[in-house]
């Protein structure tokens, strides 16, 4: 089918906040008590860090959308910039990412609300959750932008009152602690207590935290006036991503002390009861669950737009390019979130912090992959229009070309490099691997068997 087909429901604010939707997942308000036991106060760093390189990718993405704004792009992209045995090899891993992670989320979900009616299994309600998820995704594109939009409304609120709350209590304009200053930021071991390193250690599992924001490209064929939506889309999340990140992480070591934290519980909720807040901090268990299923929503958004690209470059079955009547490709829907129910009855067997870090870890490969997989398609994209004559048709530019590029890419690189030599991480790392590579070695064995056959026949 032509990719004009797809229906272009999706509006500016629904862009936004979809990229916004798989950014803040219950990974963060979980996860990131890992990162705080790991890396201490210093976690602050490590997340502007993370923000940093996904500015520099969301630049590079957005010059590709603008010029050919089609669903799944960035595969489209590394197809036709870096090579169609890469190109599948991201696709199936991206796709691979989701339908591992949307899981997670699921099962996070259900664990939340097995606490409010034990009666039922957390896994009755993973499904119920999946069972929700897919029916929001086969609706016309424009419902689920607008769901979409009301479930992360609901998170960026609560990260706003955590905020607010978290500046009054440092104040002392609140509680009866007086004002706290510097004193438990730099308590229990200083800014740094377990070393600078420890942010090289932590930075997988923040960019896990920050993936999401590249579905941006992936909605570009969905969405109106994507020359005008996805350069604003790209400077709000940016802008966002430091309001709703490093600002809340900031004031949360700022009240609770890092060692303190675990993934046992949100560290969100931990510093709001340390403080006598109860109710707010048993509002968050709420928070979370419509975190989780925002994030499943759009992370099977994600999904199913990366195998509906693969299928139209004949990387995947003919009939996940199908659209239906609606103009959604349902059968790729339908496929992702029957991977996605798979994973979670292998996940249900072992729900514990350790597997979540694994799953986590794994989605940091191969999210990182595919970040790597945008930038580089920008500069080979650039570089052949600088030589072609060609650069000043470009309707948006990405600033300082190659500079921004090529940090993305390398820093990226160099958090793989630091995921194979860290112990913890190391597993995950080699279970990435084959997720990249075995659809490359499965597209190289095809085109050889085709070509093969073509000259036999020839003959």
């Amino acid at each position: 089918m032509n990719e004009s087909k797809m229906n272009r429901g999706l509006k500016n604010r629904h862009l936004q906040l979809i990229s916004l939707g798989g950014v803040i997942g219950s990974g963060y308000f979980l996860g990131t008590g890992y990162v705080l036991e790991k890396a201490g106060p210093a976690a602050v760093i490590a997340y502007l860090l993370g923000g940093l390189i996904v500015l520099c990718v969301m630049l590079c993405l957005a010059e590709l959308a603008v010029e050919k704004p089609i669903s799944g792009s960035f595969v489209t992209y590394a197809r036709e910039h870096i090579s169609p045995t890469w190109a599948c090899g991201v696709g199936w891993s991206y796709w691979a990412t989701w339908v591992a992670y949307v899981p997670s989320e699921m099962i996070a979900a259900g664990i939340i609300m097995n606490g409010f009616i034990p009666e039922i299994s957390q896994l009755w309600w993973a499904v119920f959750f999946g069972l929700l998820v897919t029916i929001i995704n086969l609706f016309h594109v424009d419902k689920f932008g607008e769901c979409e939009s009301w479930l992360s409304l609901v998170k960026i609120v609560a990260l706003l009152a955590f905020s607010a709350v978290a500046a009054l209590i440092c104040l002392g304009a609140i509680g009866s602690q007086g004002a706290l200053g510097a004193s438990v930021l730099l308590g229990s071991g200083g800014f740094a207590p377990n070393g600078y390193w420890a942010i090289g250690l932590t930075m997988v599992i923040i960019l896990v935290n920050f993936q999401g924001t590249e579905i941006i490209g992936l909605a570009a064929g969905e969405c109106e006036k994507p020359e005008e939506s996805i350069p604003i889309a790209v400077r709000n999340v940016t802008w966002r991503i430091i309001a709703l990140y490093i600002i809340p992480i900031t004031l949360l070591v700022s009240i609770l002390p890092w060692d303190r934290a675990s993934l046992e519980e949100s560290v969100f909720a931990a510093a709001m009861v340390q403080y006598g807040f109860t109710k707010f901090g048993a509002l968050f268990a709420f928070v979370i669950l419509t975190a989780a299923i925002s994030c499943s929503n759009s992370g099977l958004y994600g999904a199913a737009r990366a195998l509906y690209a693969l299928a139209k470059l004949d990387m995947a079955p003919r009939p996940f390019a199908e659209l239906s009547r609606k103009g959604v490709p349902s059968k790729a829907i339908l496929i992702s979130i029957c991977a996605c129910w798979a994973v979670i009855l292998l996940y249900s067997f072992d729900p514990n912090s350790a597997a979540y870090t694994y799953l986590l870890a794994v989605s940091g490969f191969t999210g990182a992959i595919a970040w790597i997989s945008i930038c580089w398609s920008q500069y080979r994209s650039r570089r052949r229009m600088i030589a072609q004559g060609r650069e000043g048709e470009l309707r948006y530019k990405t600033p300082f070309f190659p500079y921004v590029t090529i940090f993305g890419i390398w820093a990226q690189v160099v958090c793989l490099v630091v995921m194979a030599f860290t112990p913890d991480l190391r597993e995950a790392f080699c279970a990435g691997i084959p997720l990249l590579v075995l659809p490359m070695v499965w597209y190289r064995v095809r085109a050889r068997y085709r070509k093969a056959m073509a000259t036999r026949v020839v003959h």
